[in-house]
């Protein structure tokens, strides 16, 4: 499988590239690829607001964190302001994923 990317600076698998993916390899038309496509990304969101992990296997694991309030500073004037509570989401990747990234990133 072979994706093609617009840009060198920033070469990325955007969800129209996954929707052509389902198109062509699996048969789904593409409104439908379309539709599956979104409705994933859908239910990855909408499960990490609810405060849920999301685990795929073989591939690593969605979790949102509750960052704590603590001061910043702007690094042009050296003020002083205050970066709120926060949620952020964290991303782990399988042992599996980790171990094909090292095979197939060295040949």
């Amino acid at each position: 499988m072979e994706i093609t990317v617009e840009s060198l600076e920033t070469p990325a698998l955007t969800k129209a590239q996954l929707a052509e993916l389902l198109f062509e390899h699996i048969g789904l038309n593409k409104r439908e690829s379309k539709d599956m496509i979104d409705a994933f990304f859908d239910l990855m969101a909408d499960r990490l607001v609810e405060g849920t992990d999301v685990k795929i296997s073989g591939f690593g694991n969605f979790q949102i964190r509750t960052k704590a309030p603590r001061p910043g500073r702007n690094p042009r004037t050296g003020e002083t302001i205050p970066i709120e509570a926060r949620r952020v989401v964290t991303f782990h990747a399988s042992h599996k994923l980790k171990e094909q990234i090292q095979e197939d990133g060295l040949n």
